[in-house]
């Protein structure tokens, strides 16, 4: 029998109508697409309970026991980013519900860890490869730049590069969920300078998952290049003239007018133009945030400066760093001094 404690709904409302035995609601600031990742974990988790006769009342607050023979029984099944996932969905509906979450961080990572081991190869996605200048070089030479839909995601590929941007903060999910108050418009774009004169591309984006209010990311043109985000920017307004309430890559459809640039369109043509470049095995939307990092790395800009460009907080620009081994390659060839810095940025003195 379902139970009225989890009352058909929307996925994306799982997470607040979906209630403990005993709840007390609280306003939430997760984005949509946030509260349908982790309405796919109180999903999955609450079919375990029911499965296994375990008690509404003893779902919430979960014991680190039942959390760990939950994870157990993904395992096979789902990969370690995956079971992440499911963790962070159901300490998410704990906050939401007023209930302490009762795992402390050593035995939450402990779990973590020991159910990722578990997770079968087969299901962990190899690392992105990363974009690079040439390849962005080999994207211009194959795109139409006179073509509206190809202007518009050659400038959005620059654009994301150098601003070391995920792809998904560029465009849409889909072209009839573009929504002015959470997408970048031709408004969120300001051309600036700085006190020297120098010039600086600055893009407001209204909403983001670590922050509500939105955040700002910035780059330079790059006068030089065939990838140049600035040149691209105005070839792209040029071909598809749109309100400032348009989305910033907003294109023209010579059917049915102007349409905001999803995030399918763009990887569907990386995918078959990457096909045609030697040697990329996996390039996929991620591989600009990456490709990014390492040319800003290469042209010898400090770490903390690339930590600020990307907006990592914490140590998660460490981490980063670790898992793509072609970032940190060239720094760990014959040049000491640059193995120095990587070192005293990694292992920084202790007092």
């Amino acid at each position: 029998m379902p139970s009225p404690l989890r009352p058909h709904c929307l996925a994306k409302d799982r997470l607040l109508i979906w209630r403990p035995s005993l709840s007390q609601p609280r306003t939430t600031s997760w984005m949509e697409s946030t509260k349908e990742l982790y309405s796919t974990s109180l999903l999955v988790y609450h079919i375990y309970c029911d499965m296994n006769n375990i008690p509404d009342k003893q779902h919430c607050p979960i014991s680190p026991n039942l959390l760990a023979a939950f994870l157990t029984s993904c395992t096979g099944a789902h990969s370690g980013s995956t079971l992440a996932n499911y963790m962070a969905g159901i300490r998410a509906w704990h906050i939401v519900h007023g209930h302490h979450w009762s795992v402390n961080e050593a035995e939450y990572k402990a779990i973590l860890e020991g159910a990722s081991r578990l997770a079968p190869a087969l299901l962990k996605h190899p690392c992105r490869a990363p974009f690079t200048t040439d390849m962005l070089d080999f994207f211009y030479s194959m795109l139409n730049k006179d073509d509206p839909c190809e202007a518009a995601i050659f400038t959005c590929l620059t654009v994301s590069f150098y601003c070391l941007a995920r792809l998904g903060k560029f465009t849409v999910p889909s072209i009839k969920n573009f929504d002015p108050s959470r997408h970048i418009t031709q408004a969120g774009y300001c051309p600036s300078h700085n006190h020297e004169g120098l010039p600086i591309m600055v893009f407001h984006l209204p909403t983001t998952k670590c922050s509500s209010r939105g955040e700002t990311v910035q780059c330079a043109p790059q006068p030089t290049t065939n990838s140049d985000p600035q040149h691209a920017l105005k070839n792209h307004f040029h071909l598809n003239p749109a309100e400032d309430t348009a989305h910033l890559f907003a294109w023209c459809h010579p059917i049915l007018g102007i349409r905001p640039l999803s995030k399918m369109e763009v990887t569907k043509k990386i995918t078959s133009i990457a096909k045609l470049y030697a040697g990329v095995l996996n390039l996929k939307g991620h591989s600009l945030r990456i490709g990014g990092t390492l040319f800003y790395l290469l042209n010898n800009i400090p770490f903390d400066v690339v930590k600020t460009m990307g907006r990592w907080s914490g140590e998660s620009f460490a981490i980063y760093l670790c898992h793509h081994t072609l970032v940190l390659a060239p720094f760990l060839q014959s040049k000491p001094e640059t193995l120095n810095a990587l070192k005293n940025y990694l292992l920084p003195p202790v007092c």
